[in-house]
């Protein structure tokens, strides 16, 4: 069992999936070059989504506090019409609101309201984005480059 990919994905050479079978991405969706991607405790990617080049959304990673340097994460949700910009970092448990933006070089350690702007390192709301979108990504994309 593999990926759930829905319909006109562009996925760009250079990309990295961990345990592809917890991964599923909705329509109209972009993968960047060079994205890595942690399914390993599960990632839900919607439609319409943009992630751009160099991105990494990790599920999981370890407890720098335990004395076996323990293993912990969770499922990441990034929901439909968000930007993820290049470079940002997304950590694990984080759900991506509905258009939300994620400024290039971020890192995001909260979850991200809805339609909201962030950045920085950590990332904080910086601004806000338009609730009106429409816009399909998947028009005139090749589905693998």
């Amino acid at each position: 069992m593999g990926a759930r990919i829905g319909k006109k994905v562009g996925l760009y050479r250079g990309f990295e999936v961990r345990d592809p079978w917890k991964l599923s991405i909705g329509d109209n969706t972009l993968i960047g070059h060079g994205a890595l991607l942690d399914a390993r405790k599960g990632l839900v990617i919607g439609s319409n989504v943009n992630l751009s080049n160099e991105v990494m959304v990790w599920s999981l990673h370890h407890d720098y506090n335990d004395e076996f340097f323990k293993i912990i994460g969770d499922k990441v949700i990034i929901e439909d019409y968000a930007w993820i910009c290049s470079r940002a970092i997304i950590l694990p448990g984080i759900t991506i609101g509905k258009g939300a933006v994620v400024a290039a070089g971020s890192v995001v350690t909260k979850n991200v309201p809805p339609y909201s702007v962030v950045g920085g390192v950590p990332a904080k709301i910086i601004s806000n984005r338009s609730n009106k979108l429409s816009y399909n990504l998947g028009e005139g994309i090749c589905p693998i480059i």
